[in-house]
């Protein structure tokens, strides 16, 4: 356990940091380096982390923020800090780590050579809360066992083939992991997803408007990789991309404007939105999920085509215009860690 690192995330997320970094502090042993990066909290989390015991970076918001900013920050804090550390753990400062998950993803790169990164599963915390969390449950089981083409935010990673890459890319404003993951796999490296729980997410969504900009900035990251990865042999999110445009951009405007010339038949076209919601609820239950979570995550894999479609103009209007990528915030502020520790 001494050959590896741990870099957290993170900014104003209250007791879900506390849980975080207290989930970590549990399961290793003082000489294992915790690297907390922090994105301008003003809720105390800094501090709690140095009460912890915990290395804190203190991220340059006079440069844009992004989640792969925040990352990098931590990784070459490690690099410089800690050269011996071998395995790196990153973690999302919103989500707690399932007891044993380090030392399975360790055994994972322990017994492969070739792989470089090791992912799992994530859980969340309190589905039951609002149907947004739900669908963020079903979202976290995606994607299949053992080799794999991505990872998520919750991932281990070897130190040597993340420098080697050149670590994440800090443009990225949203899956930051996919772009990473085509790099390693295109130098070489191989990416595990293993059949365990790796960490509790806390979504903590409960409007409309929040589920809105997270499809939006969804959109937008489909964009963005696209751009960067999207020739062959990769055409990472090509097949997204096209389909968001069709569905979420042609298909409508042509319905609405059609409407009158075609005595209504165009709007008949709008009834592929149901029709997709309602396979993949009866999909989604198949692989065992409760209905409530089956049905949250059909109706919102049928229309979030539509706030994707706002995320992929967005980007095209950025490129034209040659504007810096701007995260999407979806999240507000969770309770003061002041009030925690």
């Amino acid at each position: 356990m001494s050959r590896i690192g741990i870099i957290a995330i993170g900014r104003n997320e209250g007791e879900r940091l506390i849980r975080c970094l207290d989930s970590l502090r549990s399961q290793l042993s003082p000489d294992v380096p915790i690297v907390y990066v922090d994105s301008g909290s003003t809720d105390g989390s800094r501090e709690a982390a140095t009460e912890r015991g915990v290395e804190v970076v203190q991220l340059d918001l006079s440069i844009p923020f992004t989640a792969a900013r925040a990352r990098n920050a931590g990784f070459y804090y490690l690099q410089q800090h800690h050269p011996e550390v071998e395995y790196v753990q990153f973690v999302d400062g919103d989500c707690e780590v399932v007891a044993g998950w380090i030392e399975a993803a360790v055994q994972t790169l322990d017994q492969d050579a070739q792989v470089v990164a090791v992912c799992g599963w994530r859980r969340e915390r309190y589905p039951e809360k609002s149907v947004y969390n739900r669908i963020c449950d079903v979202e976290w089981h995606s994607g299949n066992v053992g080799d794999t083409h991505s990872f998520g935010g919750d991932v281990m990673i070897r130190a040597a083939a993340l420098a080697a890459v050149g670590g994440y890319d800090n443009g990225v404003i949203a899956a930051e992991d996919d772009e990473l993951s085509v790099r390693l796999r295109q130098a070489g490296g191989v990416i595990r997803r293993i059949d365990r729980d790796s960490t509790i997410h806390d979504a903590n969504m409960h409007r409309f408007t929040q589920w809105w900009q997270r499809a939006k900035r969804c959109g937008y990251a489909y964009a963005q990789v696209s751009h960067m990865h999207g020739a062959p042999p990769e055409r990472k999110f090509v097949k997204e991309v096209r389909r968001t445009w069709l569905w979420g951009v042609a298909v409508p405007l042509f319905s609405l404007l059609a409407a009158l010339p075609t005595y209504g038949l165009s709007l008949l076209l709008l009834l592929r939105y149901p029709t997709t919601a309602f396979k993949v609820i009866l999909g989604s239950h198949r692989r065992g999920f409760a209905w409530p979570e089956s049905l949250a995550w059909g109706i919102s894999c049928g229309v979030s085509v539509i706030p994707e479609a706002f995320g992929l103009i967005k980007f095209q209007l950025d490129r034209l215009q040659n504007r810096q990528a701007q995260i999407i915030e979806y999240k507000g502020p969770q309770t003061s860690t002041t009030d925690v520790v």
